[in-house]
């Protein structure tokens, strides 16, 4: 916090302290810091010497207590004697009066819980949240912290007993936001350190249900009832008691739905629909009968109307006219998504429902995992509220089944290529193309009366050419309406010509395709180029770099030509810098590069440019991530230099903001001439694979070039994508299947005379022997990767051996091993000088400390690491290290450290590491648990733990089976 020269700030949350700007004052002993406080905290209020006395010594004050009181009072205005104005002495006692800029902790602490309950009576839950946290975080230390007297005794217990009450308010607010793994951590180190407080009992378990964790939860209940028997003798209240009930019965009220249990939240209100078209022409019997069914919303039924037809009939078009007539039966707002159901890549209804949620007012962090959780909430957010909801361009019924409201006072309007006779209780409407006399009447509104009325026949030829389909009159009205020296009779001429227009202009699924082949045949020769070629590219959109290698131009005349295309409304504009087609477009640009990309070789060159493009710059970013590896020397030659990088961050983003269109492009390089960057480029992308967030495209691209590579017996290429695959297959915890294949690359490797795969593959194979209880094996692997790695110059691979043969050293037993090749691991990776890999060192580094005995500087170096993984992404990563530092807690007697530590590394890791590390880490938490008491939690966890051991096979269930015997609940 920064402050002005002379304004003063107080706090008594903690020490006594006084400040003047930047400068801390010295507040003098401990009777004149408890004289500070004392007149402090009586906010302006005048304050006598006797006052004073008691406050400081209570009934047996020394005899000079009086005296003693105003040496004091000379100190203190002493020491404010730069600000006057708020020393006060008057009627024999004293006084401290804020100016309107000083602070009193107190005081902002009043604010912020103020504007928490505020918020709290808004229904922003998340605000809430966030103003609850920064009130708490005014608190350093205990309040008053070593000030005597009778008077500090009662206000640390007053300000004790407030900041419990914050956390538990804000605890609560963050189970009703929906922050229940988040939660878990902090609950379980409050259960500790206030074992009889039965609300934080309550919180805990209502926490560990909704993680799934039911097992948990009812042992939290065992735990606290046998404590309060045994210390309080009294049964638990009867919340706690009706709680535990509640959660043996799966009560369904229990499940987080996002209803807060605060007075009614005020909420925000979307209007998402797209601009109504000011033109629309016609459908006045669609309009009506759709208009009448939205309007019947709030009866006893929900008003679902389904509007099929074939592309560009106008469906959409439709569909919003309708929407904002509607809008005044729907005070509570309207949600719009185009749900892309007729291209290759339909909407997930788990992401529309996060971004309905979203608009809803719901935080990221609040949103449920599970689709059926999210529809849940979406459902119960919409209860009791009127709103529409236009899904606009459905592939069928099972997509728009979970983004039904389900209360009868919101509706849904759908549109679809399909007729939804599926869908119960939906009114159907089958939309044709419009009638003759309409199809002119809207090619007159968009070109003009005049010119359409000196050339009527020829409008109306135009208007048949189109096949009186709505999105193609608009498209060739448009063109005509802006080239001025056409007449209509030249706009009919080229639509008569069927070289210039599919065959195919009729109704049915064939007349979007003349639509878009009219747009298409009125694009300028770099325009048509373009627009083809970009059909070419897989991924949600494409930015102006990676469209410039596609293309073969400067990235300018690419932005360029990009915007006279989306001017056309043949592209549309993502966003600054960035692309992309409507799912049907795309289909047609890609037949349109068949078709007129000649000769095919052009269509390969594209490809190949941007598969280069991204792999040049993926290669940029994985060398500023991991200086002195020798990958990116080692790749495919590319015909690009990639895209510059001013610092590791802004390669790090680059990477994780083109994830989707990366690894698209990777996916798509199944053709031999591409193969072998794609399996570079998938090598390079390793980090996507570990952020938790791409590991699944990452595995499927990985997966679909392999079966490409096998087809063509290309070794080198094959023993990179079985590489790829085995690194994916550790970061999920299947290690059987990393195992296997990396055994496959290893002989790929030698056959292909790759070091590279021999390397990586050693590697690999000595981590997965480790985590399948198979050390010795794992040794040998660990000393032949080394080998290999030294053979070619890869001393990041090295270092990332080396610290696998310390892990593997400590299995063994080889503690002071361990601790040697640690550092040999670590005097390397700093020495390339990358942050990412020096952070691997340090975790290598401090496990081993930790196993040594060596606890401080194991935890300075697993925090070190921990700031670098979580800057970088590295969710797994992040989570292993909070797992290694809760085992130096447990190891040096701090288990409820240890517990909170171990809940904040289940979070991370709930989406990434596999069940094989999650056990582990309920393995220790139970260690944790039950060295603070909570027994029965402890085996909840090893019996989780236990099953999860069981299943994949491994030998620690031994162990595990013999904690659970040896221990009574």
């Amino acid at each position: 916090m920064t402050f002005g020269e002379g304004t003063l700030y107080f706090s008594v949350l903690g020490p006594v302290r006084v400040r003047q700007g930047e400068r801390e004052l010295p507040a003098g002993s401990p009777q004149l810091r408890a004289m500070i406080a004392t007149l402090l905290l009586r906010h302006g209020r005048t304050v006598s010497a006797q006052e004073l006395v008691n406050a400081l010594w209570g009934e047996e004050p020394p005899s000079h207590a009086v005296a003693t009181v105003r040496t004091y009072a000379s100190r203190l205005r002493k020491m404010l004697s730069s600000r006057s104005d708020v020393w006060v002495s008057e009627f024999g006692g004293y006084a401290l009066r804020l100016g309107p800029h000083d602070e009193l902790d107190v005081d902002t602490l009043a604010k912020l819980t103020a504007a928490a309950e505020k918020a709290v009576a808004a229904g922003e839950l998340n605000r809430a949240h966030e103003l609850y946290g920064h009130a708490l975080d005014l608190w350093d230390g205990e309040a008053l912290g070593s000030v005597p007297g009778p008077e500090a005794e009662l206000q640390q217990t007053r300000l004790a007993e407030q900041r419990l009450g914050l956390l538990e308010q804000r605890l609560d607010i963050g189970l009703q936001a929906g922050l229940h793994a988040e939660s878990v951590s902090d609950l379980t180190a409050l259960t500790t350190e206030h074992p009889l407080r039965e609300r934080f009992q309550e919180l805990l378990m209502l926490a560990l249900y909704r993680c799934g964790r039911q097992a948990e939860a009812l042992a939290v209940y065992t735990d606290a009832r046998n404590r309060l028997i045994d210390e309080l003798g009294v049964e638990p209240r009867a919340e706690l008691s009706e709680l535990q009930q509640r959660i043996l019965n799966a009560d369904p009220s229990l499940n987080y739905v996002g209803q807060p249990q605060v007075s009614a939240p005020r909420p925000v209100r979307p209007a998402q629909l797209p601009a109504a078209v000011p033109d629309f022409t016609g459908r006045a019997a669609f309009v009506a009968e759709l208009g009448a069914q939205l309007a019947t919303a709030g009866g006893r039924v929900m008003v679902v109307s389904a509007v099929a037809g074939i592309g560009g009939v106008g469906k959409t078009t439709l569909a919003v006219k309708v929407a904002h007539a509607a809008r005044e039966h729907f005070p509570d707002g309207q949600l719009y998504i185009d749900l892309q159901g007729s291209g290759a890549n339909p909407a997930d209804p788990k992401a529309v429902l996060g971004a309905f949620l979203r608009a809803l007012g719901t935080a990221e962090e609040a949103i449920p995992q599970s689709l059926q959780e999210r529809a849940a909430y979406y459902r119960s957010l919409l209860d009791g509220r009127r709103l529409l909801i236009l899904l606009d361009n459905a592939r069928d019924a099972a997509q728009v089944r979970h983004l039904l409201p389900g209360t009868p006072d919101c509706a849904t309007l759908i549109t679809s290529r399909v007729r939804m006779v599926d869908l119960a209780g939906a009114h159907l409407v089958d939309l044709d193309v419009m009638s003759p006399e309409e199809a002119l009447t809207l090619f007159t509104r968009i070109v003009g009366e005049e010119r359409v009325n000196a050339e009527r026949k020829a409008a109306m030829d135009v208007v048949a050419a189109c096949g009186f389909l709505p999105l193609a009159i608009r498209i060739a009205a448009s063109r005509l309406a802006s080239r001025r020296t056409w007449t209509v009779s030249v706009l009919a001429s080229k639509l008569s010509d069927e070289r210039r227009r599919l065959d195919e202009l009729q109704a049915g699924d064939q007349a979007v395709k003349a639509t878009f082949e009219l747009g298409y045949g009125q694009l300028e020769a770099e325009q048509a180029r373009a627009f083809r070629l970009l059909g070419l590219a897989d991924g949600p959109d494409i930015s102006v770099t990676a469209a410039a290698a596609l293309l073969d131009r400067d990235p300018e005349t690419t932005e360029t030509v990009l915007e006279s295309l989306v001017d056309t409304s043949l592209v549309e504009s993502a966003a600054p810098g960035r692309y992309r087609f409507h799912d049907l477009v795309r289909l047609f640009a890609r037949a349109c590069a068949e078709r007129d990309e000649q000769p095919p070789a052009e269509r390969e060159a594209a490809r190949l440019r941007l598969i280069d493009f991204y792999l040049a710059t993926t290669a940029r970013v994985y060398g500023l991530e991991r200086p002195g590896d020798p990958l990116p020397s080692r790749l495919t030659q590319t015909s690009r230099h990639g895209h510059p990088f001013d610092s590791a961050g802004a390669a790090v983003e680059w990477l994780f903001t083109e994830a989707d269109c990366l690894l698209s492009c990777a996916r798509q390089a199944t053709r031999p001439a591409r193969l072998r960057a794609g399996a570079d480029l998938l090598l390079l992308a390793r980090d996507l694979s570990e952020s938790g967030v791409f590991s699944f495209q990452y595995e499927r691209a990985a997966e679909a070039l392999l079966r490409a590579t096998q087809e063509a017996e290309d070794p080198r290429t094959e023993g990179r994508l079985l590489i790829a695959l085995a690194q994916a297959d550790n970061h999920a915890g299947r290690f059987d299947s990393s195992d296997a294949h990396a055994q496959r690359a290893w002989l790929l490797g030698i056959a292909a005379e790759d070091p590279t795969i021999r390397s990586q593959a050693a590697n690999l194979r000595g981590i997965a022997a480790g985590y399948l209880g198979r050390e010795e094996d794992a040794e040998g692997y660990l000393v032949k990767a080394i080998d290999a790695f030294r053979e070619y110059g890869d001393r990041p691979g090295e270092a990332s051996a080396l610290a696998n043969l310390s892990r593997s050293c400590l299995s063994l037993g080889r503690t002071a091993r361990a601790v040697e090749l640690a550092y040999q691991c670590l005097e390397i990776l700093q020495s390339l000088g990358s942050a990412l890999r020096l952070a691997n060192g340090q975790y290598a580094l401090g496990r081993a400390l930790a196993a040594d005995g060596q606890s401080q500087a194991a935890m300075q170096q697993l925090t070190l690491g921990l700031a670098t993984f979580t800057s970088h992404r590295q969710r797994l990563w992040e989570g292993m290290t909070l797992f290694r530092m809760a085992e130096v807690h447990l190891g040096t007697d701090q288990p409820a450290e240890a517990a909170r530590l171990a809940e904040q590394a289940l979070a991370q890791l709930r989406d990434v590491g596999g069940d094989f590390r999650r056990a582990d880490i309920l393995t220790l938490l139970g260690h944790a648990l039950s060295a603070i008491g909570q027994t029965g939690r402890a085996h909840a966890c090893w019996e989780q733990a236990l099953a999860t051991y069981e299943e994949l096979g491994s030998r620690t269930a031994t162990t595990v089976r013999n904690l659970l015997g040896s221990t009574a609940v």
